[in-house]
């Protein structure tokens, strides 16, 4: 054994040379690289989702509490669920916003493929029918699927991917390129006006006309096209292709005073209701009307009336300049978008959430006819939520990209 060597134990630790001040910032500056993603979203934009979510579930806490209460079951059961599906709706909208904008693109046929599979289920013996409309798959827990929700970000996803594919020196789309977004949106548009839902097939084809304004098509194909789908609703007008309860929704609209205790009750409760609310309203959880159920479905399709009604109209003007501020937002991506794509993509939820928003509370306040489309992120219901979540991530997917090339600029 050799004795000049010293044994290895009780060596002092081994410590790597450099600065340890050198190490702290590199081991900072890996922390924020892991956080870059979550820097570059629109806070603005999530600030204003996030507000508009959580006083959606208190309404839908207050619309049901009552009616919950007098039939013995538990009053925070629509409360719980709301919350549940909100908290799932901000994990699908982080999943989808750290996604590659290419990802995005690579993914629309899957999401397209998606979306008809879902409408046609609803159509076949699996599918279930409210009110007249089959639009819901049943799943286990009670809860339900309503692909049609799903439809409209699967639609734009796969019409955005088309057009914007456009190859010409002027970026305007040929003939041939229009005609397969057309195509893209038929079959969607068919299916949902087959469950029947009216107030979904008016938004759909509002959608894709929306979407071929904004890629630049020339302005007599949009002349063409404004043209075929007028005759298209004449067509089903003059075939009576229209639904029996359709048909009433549109009467009362035109003639209020003609069924009021029929077609026409929802929509003369709803101005009721919101008219109760004068300026400051009657307080959360203290509507009259609200306790007692005088509005039909006024906890997803009518929400806009509880908060007329208990929020007054303060509480209504900032529920509508918090969509405001979504769909600003919406269009400030969309402009600043690096490809034709992402601006699509953007420009296309943010026609999806003006015209949804605009009908909905348009109708609640006797300026449309009664339609089925709730108020994004503010109506009770898992689909919807998840659905404008998703739309949401995509926004902040389309960002992020603009962000990512903005720095190395």
């Amino acid at each position: 054994m050799n004795r000049g060597l010293r044994p290895l134990t009780g060596l002092p630790p081994v410590r790597p040379a450099g600065n340890p001040g050198a190490l702290r910032a590199l081991s900072s500056r890996r922390g924020l690289a892991r956080l870059a993603p979550l820097r570059q979203f629109d806070w603005i934009l999530l600030s204003a989702v996030l507000g508009l979510s959580v006083t959606g579930v208190l309404l839908v806490w207050s619309a049901t509490r009552a009616a919950l209460l007098q039939a013995g079951a538990d009053p925070l059961t629509y409360l719980k669920k709301q919350l549940l599906n909100l908290v799932i709706g901000l994990l699908l909208m982080l999943a989808v916003g750290l996604l590659e904008h290419r990802k995005l693109q690579a993914y629309s046929p899957w999401a397209y493929a998606a979306a008809l599979l879902g409408l046609l289920v609803v159509l076949s013996p699996l599918g279930t029918s409210v009110n007249g409309a089959r639009a819901w798959i049943p799943l286990p827990g009670g809860f339900q699927a309503e692909p049609s929700e799903y439809a409209k970000l699967g639609l734009i996803l796969m019409t955005a991917r088309i057009l914007g594919e456009v190859r010409t020196p002027d970026r305007r789309p040929q003939v041939r390129v229009v005609a397969a977004a057309l195509a893209c949106g038929a079959p969607v548009i068919a299916l949902v006006a087959a469950e029947p839902a009216l107030g979904v097939s008016v938004l759909l084809m509002v959608l894709l006309l929306g979407l071929i304004i904004l890629s630049g098509t020339r302005l007599r194909w949009l002349a063409v096209l404004a043209g075929a789908a007028g005759g298209v609703g004449l067509a089903a007008w003059r075939m009576r292709l229209l639904k029996p309860y359709q048909v009433h929704r549109l009467t009362a609209f035109i003639n209020p005073g003609a069924d009021p205790a029929g077609a026409g009750y929802s929509a003369a409760q709803a101005k009721i209701a919101i008219g109760s609310g004068r300026l400051l309203g009657q307080g959360l959880l203290h509507g009259q009307l609200v306790a007692g159920s005088f509005v039909p479905e006024q906890h997803t399709d009518f929400i806009f009336t509880v908060a007329g009604e208990e929020l007054g109209f303060a509480g209504a003007a900032i529920i509508i300049g918090l969509l405001g501020i979504v769909i600003v937002r919406a269009l400030l991506i969309a402009a600043r978008a690096d490809d034709q794509f992402g601006m699509l993509l953007a420009g296309g939820i943010a026609i999806w959430f003006t015209v949804q928003s605009f009908i909905n509370i348009a109708m609640t306040i006797g300026m449309l006819p009664v339609t089925g489309l709730p108020l994004p992120f503010v109506s009770y219901g898992g689909s919807a939520m998840f659905a404008d979540m998703l739309a949401v991530g995509a926004l902040h997917a389309v960002r992020r990209r603009h962000s990512v090339f903005r720095s190395a600029g």
